[in-house]
C-alpha cells in the first residue's frame, strides 16, 4: 500500500513512544497529522510544539473535521492498548476508515529504505539508537525510530534527508504483540530473548518462536547480528554459518579489557578483521558495553571507519531513561533507569554496584504490570537483593486489571536485602528522613514523574 495517497494521519494512542516517532516521521513528511491521547505528557507537549494537533478529550467533536470529510485520504493508526469502547476508534470503525496498526505503518515505511532492525527483550532501544547515532555522527542520511528519547537529539525520531529511498532506516522492533513480524530487515540485531510479554505469548517457547519467525525475515541478502549466549538457541547448530555472534570476550565480535576510567567504561573491540582499542563509552553499564558491541559491528558492516566508529562511541550520550545520571556530585549520585524485568534489574545494579563498590546503594522500584509480577516474582526478589536497600512501591497496572493476590508484597516477601513497602505517596516524606549514597529509581510505569521530586528533594537535602 503507499502512503502518499493520504493527505491527512490521525493517531489514537498518539502520546506512546513508538506512535509518536511515526507522527514525527508523518509531520517531517508533510502530511497532516493529528491524533488523541489519554492524558497530556512532556512528549505530547512537544509534538505540539512542532505542529501537530492533539486532543484529550475522548469526544468525535474533537477530530478535525477535515478528517471526517476526507475519509478516503485519511489514515487512522491506532495503539493495541486502546480500549475496545473507546469513541473515537468505534467512530472510524463504523463510518468505513481504514484502520491499521503502529507496527503495520511502520513496516510500510522501514519497506523503502536499507533497514537495520534490532530486536530483543532487553537492550533494543539503547542499541537502536547507538547504531543510528554512530552513522548519523558519521554523516550518513539515516531516519530512525527509537523506543526511547535520544539524549544527543532529544527525540524519539531521526529524521533523513534524503527522499530517493536511498538512505538507511534503524527501527526498534519491538516484540510485544509480534509486532515486529511486519518488518524485513537487510540487518537484523537480537540482542536477547528471555522470558516475557507471557499475557501474549503464554510460555517462552512462544516467545522464541516468534524471534525465529523474525529471523526468518531477513532477507537472503542480509546479515544477522545475534548475541552468542541464545544464537544456538534461536539460530541452530549452524549459527556460526548464518549468524555474526558478539559478547563479552566470546563471539566472533567482542569486547574485551574492560575497565573504569573517570567515569567512562573504557573497552577494546575486536573482530577477525578490526582492532579498535581504548573505546571510552559515557554510558555506564556492563550492558551497555555488549550493546556498543553490536553497534560497532554494524556500522563497520555498513561502510563506517574505524575512526568515525570511535568518535561516534565517545559522543553517545544514552536514551532517557536508561542509566541516566540525574545527580552526580560527591555527596550523592541519583540514577534513573526503565529497568523492568528482572534480567535488566540485574544488569543494572550489578553495574550500579561495580561503579560505587564502598557505597551504599538504594533502589526504588515500581513493578510494571500484574502478569509480569505474577510470572516473574523470584526473579525480582533475587534481582533485587543485589542493592543494600530496597524502597518498592505499588505495581504500576497500565493495560491491566488486577489479578487477585498478585500486590508487590508478593516480591517483598521473598527478598532478603533490608527493604520497605510503601506507596508512592509515601516515597518523599520517607526519604527525608533517612540519609543515602546512591540512590536508584527503577521502573517503566510511572516513577518516572517522582524523578524530578526526588531530585529537588536531594538537592536541597545535601546542597549537591
Amino acid at each position: 500500500m503507499k502512503l502518499d495517497k493520504y493527505h491527512n494521519v490521525y493517531f489514537i494512542g498518539i502520546g506512546g513512544i513508538g506512535m509518536s516517532a511515526l507522527a514525527r516521521w508523518f509531520n517531517h513528511n508533510g502530511f497532516a497529522v493529528s491524533g488523541y491521547d489519554r492524558t497530556p505528557t512532556s512528549l505530547t507537549n512537544k509534538l505540539t510544539e512542532e505542529g501537530i494537533d492533539i486532543h484529550f478529550d475522548d469526544s468525535i467533536d474533537n477530530i478535525p473535521q477535515s478528517i471526517k470529510e476526507n475519509k478516503e485520504q485519511t489514515l487512522v493508526i491506532i495503539t493495541p492498548a486502546i480500549p475496545k469502547n473507546h469513541q473515537g476508534l468505534n467512530y472510524f470503525k463504523d463510518n468505513g476508515f481504514e484502520l491499521f496498526k503502529r507496527s503495520q505503518v511502520l513496516g510500510m515505511i522501514a519497506s523503502e529504505f536499507h533497514l537495520v532492525a534490532v530486536a530483543g527483550t532487553h537492550g533494543k532501544t539503547t542499541t537502536s539508537s547507538m547504531i543510528a547515532h554512530l552513522l548519523k555522527h558519521a554523516g550518513r542520511d539515516i531516519t530512525a525510530f527509537l523506543g526511547g528519547i535520544a539524549t544527543n537529539y532529544e527525540s524519539n525520531y531521526i529524521a533523513n534527508q534524503n527522499k530517493d529511498g536511498k538512505s538507511i532506516a534503524v527501527v526498534e522492533a519491538d516484540e510485544f504483540d509480534r509486532s515486529f513480524l511486519t518488518l524485513h530487515p537487510d540487518v537484523a540485531v537480537v540482542t536477547s530473548a528471555d522470558a516475557d510479554h507471557l499475557d501474549i505469548y503464554g510460555d517462552k517457547s512462544q516467545l522464541e518462536d516468534s524471534f525465529k519467525a523474525f529471523i526468518r525475515q531477513v532477507k537472503a541478502s542480509g546479515k544477522l547480528f545475534i548475541h552468542e549466549k541464545i544464537a544456538k538457541e534461536l539460530v541452530g547448530d549452524d549459527y556460526n554459518r548464518s549468524a555474526h555472534t558478539y559478547g563479552i570476550n566470546r563471539g566472533q565480535f567482542f569486547a574485551s579489557n574492560i575497565t573504569m576510567r573517570n567515569g567512562f567504561f573504557e573497552f577494546n573491540y575486536c573482530d577477525e578483521q578490526c582492532n579498535i582499542n581504548n573505546l571510552m563509552l559515557g554510558v555506564p553499564g556492563f550492558h551497555n558495553v555488549e550493546n556498543a558491541t553490536v553497534a560497532i559491528a554494524v556500522a563497520l558492516d555498513l561502510g563506517l571507519s574505524p575512526d568515525e566508529v570511535k568518535a561516534g562511541i565517545e559522543s553517545y550520550r544514552g536514551v532517557k531513561r536508561r542509566f541516566e545520571y540525574i545527580i552526580k556530585s560527591e555527596k550523592i549520585i541519583f540514577v534513573d533507569d526503565y529497568a523492568h524485568h528482572p534480567t535488566e534489574i540485574e544488569s543494572f545494579l550489578k553495574s550500579l554496584k561495580f561503579m560505587y563498590p564502598d557505597k551504599k546503594v538504594t533502589a526504588i522500584f515500581q513493578p510494571h504490570l500484574f502478569t509480569r509480577t505474577r510470572d516473574f516474582v523470584d526473579g525480582f526478589a533475587e534481582s533485587l537483593d543485589l542493592a543494600d536497600e530496597v524502597i518498592l512501591l505499588d505495581i504500576y497496572p497500565a493495560r491491566e486489571e488486577p489479578i487477585e493476590g498478585v500486590t508487590s508484597q508478593i516480591i517483598y516477601d521473598k527478598m532478603q536485602t533490608e527493604k520497605v513497602l510503601i506507596s508512592k505517596e509515601e516515597l518523599l516524606n520517607h526519604l527525608e528522613n533517612d540519609n543515602y549514597e546512591v540512590i536508584a529509581t527503577i521502573g517503566a510505569g510511572d516513577i518516572d514523574k517522582l524523578v524530578e521530586p526526588i531530585k529537588e528533594l536531594l538537592n536541597e537535602k545535601y546542597h549537591a
